[in-house]
């Protein structure tokens, strides 16, 4: 392995070339920033990734003249880019990712990694985002990388000799920290209700953010939890500690963590490292329906930006602006379909920040579907829990309006009515 310098790294990126760039706590900055400088010089670089950290030079002008985004996951860095004439979005499947490298779909020319400094061995790992990234990095033509000794070292599959990097750069510098939020009181509740549903040697799904983290908050009296996820935060952590996870009950990996990245404070990133009790692997196998099936009772806990009266959830779009992506969701809530005794779970509050209800008629015009109607189980939000399986269309408008925000429920019965005849008043 070659130590250069950052421009002598990125030197190795030529115009036309498809760049794949790690994400989340893991993005490689200085690399990118470095990469950016050389906008004059270079023209039509692809930049393909899933969620990324920080700034995202190649996203602002007078950047964006020379690099075009194909964004397999939208995050706030680049979301006017992927709604650009510079940009796009490739609808798919976290799962599935993997495969655009696999079966060259999307040939990589570089992938541009952050790892930790290598062992005795000479192995180097990808940290806290194996996601997509190790695929990257056994398929691009060439690897570059930041070595960082803030990068945790993890186990599971996240690893790559020295010998597969082409050239490197030694950075030392704290990798992205999400540090908790505290909790409102409808997240509380919410959390609450859903706390109710997760049962004894659940094998838990959840994403980041505080609704996620209410949840686990009221899992204290649970007892042999496991997780099997795509990605974990803090909200973990207290109940590790307190030995009500164990994943005992667990048929994949019994007694681990299984996940491909995780988020969040300082502390989190402490425990992971060096930690046999939590294996990163990569998406394709997380987020695998027929493994995270053979776990019993999962549990999977997912948000939606909207659902209509019929149990379609857009949880990717606004309208036609594109917010984030597809991700693991489909893959999750399909797989806790599956799972014995499992449950697939969409929670969130009933009305945006704005006061908008998030329970509506019909999808916002240009928005996509994420989750179908068929797929949704139970929907959850402050005004309690409603299971939609086996729910004819009626049933559904009545139960979904039942936990709406009361100021939106009137509104929704006339809907409700005008389509599908109901006339249940939950005034």
């Amino acid at each position: 392995m070659k130590i250069v310098s950052a421009v002598e790294a990125v030197s190795q990126v030529r115009s036309g070339d498809r760049v794949f760039l790690q994400g989340a706590a893991m993005t490689p900055n200085i690399l990118i920033d470095a990469l950016c400088e050389r906008y004059n010089e270079l023209k039509d670089v692809e930049i393909i990734s899933i969620h990324t950290e920080g700034e995202a030079k190649y996203a602002h002008l007078p950047y964006s003249e020379s690099f075009k985004m194909n964004s397999c996951f939208v995050g706030p860095n680049v979301r006017k880019l992927v709604n650009s004439t510079r940009g796009d979005y490739i609808p798919i499947f976290l799962s599935e990712i993997h495969l655009l490298f696999r079966k060259k779909i999307l040939p990589l020319d570089v992938a541009i990694v952050q790892v930790s400094p290598p062992d005795k061995h000479g192995f180097c790992s990808l940290g806290v985002s194996v996601d997509v990234a190790l695929p990257a990095i056994q398929t691009a033509k060439k690897v570059i990388a930041q070595i960082n000794p803030c990068v945790p070292r993890t186990h599971g599959d996240g690893i790559i000799h020295i010998k597969n990097i082409d050239c490197a750069i030694e950075v030392d510098t704290p990798i992205h920290i999400h540090d908790l939020v505290p909790i409102s009181d409808i997240e509380e509740q919410i959390g609450k209700q859903v706390a109710q549903l997760v049962e004894d040697g659940a094998t838990l799904q959840m994403g980041i953010g505080n609704i996620p983290n209410a949840v686990l908050k009221n899992l204290h009296n649970h007892k042999r939890l496991g997780v099997h996820t795509e990605m974990f935060s803090d909200g973990l952590l207290p109940l590790i500690e307190n030995g009500i996870l164990t994943g005992e009950d667990k048929e994949i990996k019994t007694g681990k963590i299984v996940s491909c990245f995780a988020v969040g404070s300082q502390k989190l990133y402490d425990f992971v490292d060096d930690n046999p009790l939590v294996h990163f692997k990569e998406a394709g196998y997380t987020n695998d329906a027929a493994i995270i099936r053979r776990n019993p009772k999962v549990t999977a806990i997912n948000s939606a930006i909207e659902i209509d009266l019929t149990g379609q959830v857009c949880a990717d779009t606004i309208g036609k602006f594109q917010y984030s992506g597809v991700g693991g969701q489909m893959d999750f809530i399909r797989a806790a379909a599956l799972s014995e005794r499992g449950k697939p779970i969409f929670a969130m509050p009933s009305v945006t920040s704005k006061g908008i209800s998030k329970i509506t008629p019909y999808l916002k015009h240009g928005a996509g579907v994420t989750t179908t109607r068929a797929h949704v189980h139970y929907v959850a939000t402050e005004y309690g829990v409603v299971d939609l399986f086996g729910k004819n269309l009626k049933e559904r408008a009545d139960a979904l309006i039942s936990i709406a925000h009361p100021d939106h429920r009137e509104e929704l019965q006339k809907e409700a009515f005008e389509r599908f005849g109901s006339t249940k008043n939950f005034a």
